[in-house]
């Protein structure tokens, strides 16, 4: 019934569409700007039997340089709308708002609540997906709902807080419903006039020294001043800003295996990530593996600012991107017996060994 509302074009590049400008084309390429198109797109792929990709803002992948074979829709729904709750604000983005854009929006109307999440790149409707999260505050404290379309019988359903299995970067939508649902518009619970959170080290020693608390926007002004200095935060002409973010995750261990590797290096960072949990930063297992800074593998490399974020460093190929990450996840695994997990999503079909 939807299947005449969207235009269906053929053999597009993901690569433009992408932070990291790489991948090969979609075979069938959809701009969906309504919930109707979104439908759409879903019943096209349906009823070819094609498989189909569902394409935000491009800043967490890694698209395969063969492409996708099957129909790939890209989230381009707009709009921002807000009403009052007593002391609180809700805010209802669609799922295509530039993310950064709209954090600064909120911080404008001076409501807290996202000003830490400043200078992440991609769009509203990837964010409850993944949990996003920086500096000490995460998507999940200010979701109030999320809108969207299952895929398994093109209806429209909506999620409260709770019913979204936040944790740890993940969600329901990318852990057991993975690819089931089609994320098109988030509220979210903001605090009007409310103090900014300055929980993470970084930030809070941004402002040192400094009496009294600061506003919202000088802590957005910070936390993107951070950003770029470990080359976070993509800016044009940037070599360290072709990537798709934190290529990898922090690793969770048991309590048991932290305490092996603390007593052989004394000075590993660790924290608490529940019970019997540590959690060890991946950067720095990396970079005790032997991958400095600036290190590369032909057009593939690590950010001369930032280890975590691996970068195409001009002409880079998928291949070539997997070949370093497969270097640094096999010297860790042998290093630390810890083995990092890929935080891009991967689409197409991961050449053979």
């Amino acid at each position: 019934m939807y299947a005449e509302a969207v235009e269906m074009e053929q053999n597009i590049s993901l690569a433009p569409y992408t932070t990291l400008g790489i991948g090969g084309p979609a075979r069938w390429f959809a701009q969906a700007r309504s919930e109707a198109d979104v439908a759409a797109a879903v019943e096209f792929a349906q009823a070819r039997s094609l498989p189909l990709f569902v394409l935000g803002g491009g800043s967490n992948l890694l698209v395969s340089d063969s492409g996708f074979p099957g129909c790939v829709v890209h989230i381009a729904l707009r709009g921002v709308q807000q009403q009052t709750d007593g002391e609180d604000v809700l805010f209802t983005a669609a799922a295509g708002e530039e993310w950064d854009a709209f954090v600064a929006a909120t911080v404008e109307q001076n409501c807290a609540g996202l000003e830490c999440l400043s200078g992440i790149p991609g769009t509203a409707g990837g964010t409850p997906v993944q949990n996003v999260g920086a500096y000490g505050q995460e998507v999940s404290g200010a979701i109030e709902q999320v809108r969207a379309l299952d895929r398994t019988n093109l209806r429209w359903v909506e999620f409260h807080n709770a019913e979204c299995q936040f944790a740890y970067r993940s969600s329901r939508f990318n852990t057991a419903e993975r690819e089931r649902y089609i994320v098109t518009s988030v509220i979210y619970r903001l605090r009007r006039d409310g103090e900014p959170l300055l929980a993470y080290k970084d930030v809070a020693q941004y402002f040192a020294g400094r009496k009294g608390t600061p506003t919202l926007a000088e802590v957005r002004a910070a936390v993107r001043t951070v950003r770029q200095r470990k080359g976070m935060l993509l800016t044009p002409g940037n070599p360290d800003c072709k990537s798709a973010g934190s290529f990898f995750k922090n690793p969770v261990i048991d309590v048991a295996h932290a305490e092996r590797l603390r007593q052989k290096y004394a000075e590993m960072p660790h924290f608490a990530a529940g019970a019997g949990c540590v959690k060890i930063p991946a950067a720095w297992l990396i970079e005790q593996a032997g991958f400095a800074k600036g290190a590369a593998m032909g057009a593939a490399g690590i950010s001369s600012k930032h280890t975590l974020a691996l970068v195409n460093r001009g002409g880079a190929t998928a291949a070539a991107m997997l070949a370093l990450r497969d270097a640094i996840r096999t010297r860790v695994a042998e290093q630390f017996g810890i083995t990092l997990e890929q935080e891009p999503v991967y689409v197409g079909a991961e050449p053979s060994a």
